[in-house]
């Protein structure tokens, strides 16, 4: 159902599963291995891998959503000539809500490569997959309140795309250290997609 390898003009997106990805090179990554991963994960809904096991186990569940349909996630790597070329510079995927025909887009990079537009280059790619792929009718971004640096880029390319802010969701989700918090949500519909790119 999702593709292994996903391309775009920098970027290539491939499948984040045992076979593609060494879990001990990923832990270093996700962990406090890798510079700056408290601030990487402020706003993510998990925080900075303990062990080993813990990205193993990560993987592991990685790959039941996908073979399920509910989630394909993603490593990033940037192409041959762009920053980090060749180097695993984050994740990014689509969770499916097949109920409501919705996709939700997530990404994180690694602070290193902030400020690239890797992340609205791989929003674009998952807006066609959600789309033109999967046959989904809405695409859902939820930005954490606070976190204003992600606000500024999902609104550029939900704009690019003829989208709009839908407000603030309260009480929205569970922190892993028990904070509830808010999210700004901003939306594409299929026909805002579709007339953005002259498809109607």
């Amino acid at each position: 159902m999702f593709p292994e390898t996903i391309t775009t003009d920098r970027l290539r997106l491939e499948r984040l599963c045992h076979e593609m990805v060494d879990a001990f090179e990923y832990h270093v990554l996700c962990s406090r291995q890798e510079p700056a991963i408290e601030e990487v994960t402020e706003y993510l809904p998990w925080e900075p891998h303990e062990t080993v096991k813990e990205t193993h186990d990560y993987i592991n569940e990685l790959e039941s959503e996908w073979e399920a349909g509910t989630r394909a996630e993603y490593v990033i790597r940037p192409k041959e000539g762009a920053p980090g070329a060749g180097e695993a510079v984050g994740a990014g995927g689509l969770l499916v809500d097949w109920e409501t025909r919705t996709g939700r887009p997530a990404i994180w990079l690694r602070k290193a490569f902030w400020g690239n537009s890797y992340s609205g280059e791989r929003a674009e790619a998952m807006l066609e997959l959600a789309f033109d792929r999967l046959g989904l009718e809405l695409v859902a971004v939820p930005v954490e309140d606070g976190n204003d640096m992600s606000r500024r880029a999902v609104e550029t390319y939900i704009e690019a795309y003829g989208g709009g802010y839908d407000g603030l969701v309260r009480n929205a989700t569970v922190r892993p250290d028990g904070r509830i918090i808010d999210h700004h949500r901003y939306t594409v519909t299929e026909a805002q997609y579709r007339d953005a790119a002259g498809d109607t």
